[in-house]
């Protein structure tokens, strides 16, 4: 099949397995799943053979798959020829090779073929902008990274998709940008706002958010601003994960994965994932860092696929302290909530565990004093609750668009290996 081909029969599945009902849906599922086990998992030699149950396969994690890459996809690259493939044009023979930007500094590779880059792009398409296909869309697309994944919109005659380098920064490409006239935006967060702030001169359809938690406290100014709502497409280096629908539910993408939850606390969840529609690189019960909260109700669009009340953050960034009890854990969206409940003034902040015992709140210099003593006091007191032994040092200082890191709000530097 060629690679328009595969978009169109990607594009067609996909919006053919959102009209059925959940039952109807997870039998789909399930008969996709059996295949994929069958017939390409054992392809990958870490596997080797096909499994009775999903459940006999092995737990994996992104340390197993960098120290056995070879083993994981079935053309047998080694992780050394895919660093070398993704430093260049990312090309590997027929395949192409991927990195990520390594949020923690641990990053990550992929390896397709063309005929998965040309599905991944019949699905977002399917997802993200189907009722935009009436006419060319101009899509631009703000990443630290650019890789082969691209290449397929720019070569589908439906789609006009340029890259601008986040890391280059905003002043490297504005002009660039606005003379471009995108119809559809993806960017991180972080850089949406910076757009709103600047007054750049686009008015996109669609805006999607990418590559960062978003924060509540950014959604506000981005929709103003743009005058639409703020969609977000939730994609890492394992695979596309969820897509905002029309009607603002973020819909898990249960078409091509299928998604187990182990419970992390607080009504919080970490997802195991088994990708079934990839073929070359196997991803099988591979563990993800998010903390998601998933939504207890359907969305009102008719959808049968699950959808995520929030993307919470990493379970990396959850903060690690002790206390009289023993060691205790407090996730994220806790902490960040602590901040931003304290004053609505507060439109920025970092919060960071730096040392076992000590805390620091970073906020900008012009907030009124009683703004950031508030702030001071709601994490002291939250974590008082908690009965950590732990210090809150609160610094006042500039918090500049950083373009060479993900933005994280609440962060923990903790090595793994410190954490009690």
């Amino acid at each position: 099949m060629s690679g328009l081909g595969e978009a169109i029969g990607s594009f067609a599945v996909t919006q053919w397995v959102s009209r059925k009902s959940r039952k109807g849906f997870e039998r789909w599922q399930a008969r996709a799943l059996r295949r994929w086990l069958d017939r390409d998992l054992p392809r990958a030699r870490f596997y080797g053979k096909a499994p009775r149950e999903l459940s006999d396969l092995p737990v994996t994690d992104k340390a197993q798959l960098m120290a056995n890459f070879d083993g994981f996809n079935i053309a047998g690259v080694s992780a050394r020829d895919a660093w070398a493939a993704a430093s260049t044009d990312g090309r590997l023979g027929e395949l192409t090779v991927g990195a990520s930007t390594g949020t923690s500094g641990n990053r990550g590779l992929f390896v397709i073929s063309e005929a998965e880059k040309y599905r991944w792009l019949g699905t977002i398409i399917a997802k993200a902008i189907p009722d935009l296909l009436w006419r060319r869309q101009r899509v631009a697309v703000i990443l630290p990274q650019n890789t082969g994944l691209y290449d397929s919109a720019r070569q589908s005659g439906r789609v006009d998709l340029r890259f601008f380098d986040l890391r280059l920064g905003p002043e490297h490409w504005r002009t660039a940008l606005e003379d471009f006239a995108p119809t559809v935006i993806i960017a991180p967060p972080k850089m949406l706002r910076h757009f709103a702030v600047n007054q750049f001169a686009i008015n996109p359809l669609r805006v999607f958010c990418a590559a960062e938690t978003l924060d509540p406290v950014d959604r506000p100014p981005i929709e103003a601003f743009f005058r639409r709502p703020l969609d977000q497409i939730y994609m890492a280096t394992e695979g596309l994960f969820a897509v905002t629908c029309r009607q603002g539910g973020l819909h898990l993408a249960e078409d091509s994965v299928l998604f187990e939850f182990e419970p992390a606390g607080d009504g919080l969840v970490t997802p195991l994932v088994t990708a079934f529609r990839r073929q070359t690189q196997i991803m099988a019960r591979y563990r993800m860092n998010d903390l998601l909260r998933l939504s207890s109700t359907p969305c009102r669009c008719g959808s049968p696929l699950r959808v995520v009340d929030e993307i919470v953050g990493r379970m990396d960034d959850a903060f690690r302290l002790t206390s009289a009890r023993g060691p205790i854990l407090v996730t994220p969206d806790v902490l960040r909530n602590a901040v931003l409940k304290a004053d609505r003034r507060i439109d920025d902040f970092r919060l960071i565990q730096t040392a076992r015992e000590t805390v620091e709140l970073r906020l900008l210099p012009d907030l009124p004093d009683e703004a950031a003593m508030a702030a001071l006091e709601a994490v002291r007191a939250l974590l008082a609750l908690r009965q950590a032994t732990v210090t809150v040092e609160l610094i006042r200082a500039p918090m500049p668009l950083e373009t060479d890191r993900k933005l994280r709000r609440v962060e923990c530097r903790l090595p793994h290996e410190a954490a009690p």
